[in-house]
């Protein structure tokens, strides 16, 4: 047998095992079926989750609004994506992480919403393909109408990876062959940041200001509840802040309770004018605590009618 007959014979083997091999793959394309997308909500409630760094980040921020909408019959959940288990300056490990998910289950209780810890170590959350899977899917379950997180300038690292991770699904919650166990989302949620004072390498929009003097007495209490990072002072404080002592302890309860008032008060004052264009400057000048949001634009681009339906605290226009 001469060259040329062997070169043409392993010429058309070649073809023929190509053909094969693109029939087969072809077959196996074809027999991926498009995976259902999440269910409709058939109750007309708004459903919220929310996402923070740490067991306490969401309540201060977004406690407020939480226990309004689900004094309304709105469900609202709350993700702490780390454990917290560095978070103080006199424990650590299980115990810190065990006790600061049940601060933040009392914090539920109080709100009426539910709450769910990562077991990720706390200032280790880093953003991962893993993590954005995580993400996406507590997203779809939860069949999100909103979504909130940190904005990714801010001084704490598990805030700017939370929110990293969380902008990241912010296309990928309606991708259908991405995370295909868990059923997509047709419509892309409204994606909110909480508020901070950090400027750059821009300053914090206040697009969505919510008056919760209706809430704040429930506010305060979470923050009460929360006493590993505020009557015992977080991985800043000392055994001098809350001792023993029943009077002192009483005291200290009572100078936290004022500084969280002031602290969201302080909301109230800043965004008075953005108040204003939502309730009317009668009902915005007697508004004396707040929580203000901005819009993501990676997101669903709501209009200020929809807002209004999401939101609904605002009077009518």
């Amino acid at each position: 047998m001469n060259d040329r007959i062997v070169k043409e014979r392993w010429l058309v083997a070649s073809l023929l095992l190509g053909g094969v091999l693109l029939f087969l793959a072809g077959t196996l394309d074809a027999a991926v079926p498009k995976p259902a997308p999440a269910p409709d909500s058939t109750d007309g409630k708004v459903r919220i989750i929310c996402f923070g760094g740490h067991p306490d980040d969401n309540e201060f921020r977004a406690g407020g609004v939480a226990a309004m909408w689900a004094a309304r019959g709105h469900h609202v959940k709350f993700v702490s994506c780390t454990n917290g288990d560095i978070g103080h300056w006199g424990m650590a490990g299980g115990p810190l992480a065990q006790r600061r998910t049940a601060e933040v289950e009392r914090c539920a209780d109080i709100f009426g919403i539910e709450t769910e810890v990562l077991d990720i170590h706390d200032g280790e959350i880093m953003p991962t393909l893993e993590n954005r899977k995580t993400i996406v899917r507590l997203i779809r379950k939860w069949r999100a109408d909103i979504v909130m997180c940190h904005r990714p300038n801010d001084y704490h690292p598990d805030h700017r990876y939370v929110a990293l991770l969380v902008q990241d699904a912010g296309y990928m919650v309606t991708v259908p062959f991405f995370c295909p166990d868990t059923p997509y989302l047709k419509r892309n949620p409204v994606f909110l940041y909480y508020q901070d004072r950090f400027q750059k390498p821009n300053p914090f929009t206040a697009d969505i200001v919510v008056g919760i003097d209706a809430v704040i007495d429930k506010k305060l209490a979470a923050a009460l509840a929360l006493a590993s990072q505020t009557l015992e002072g977080g991985c800043g404080g000392s055994e001098r802040l809350y001792p023993d002592d029943p009077t002192k302890r009483k005291a200290r309860e009572q100078e936290v309770r004022r500084r969280f008032d002031r602290r969201f008060a302080g909301t109230a004052n800043r965004f008075r004018e953005q108040l204003t264009d939502w309730y009317g400057k009668e009902r915005a000048r007697k508004i004396k605590y707040a929580e203000a949001f901005e819009i993501c634009e990676y997101g669903r681009r709501p209009s200020n009618k929809e807002i209004r339906k999401l939101f609904p605290f605002f009077p009518s226009p």
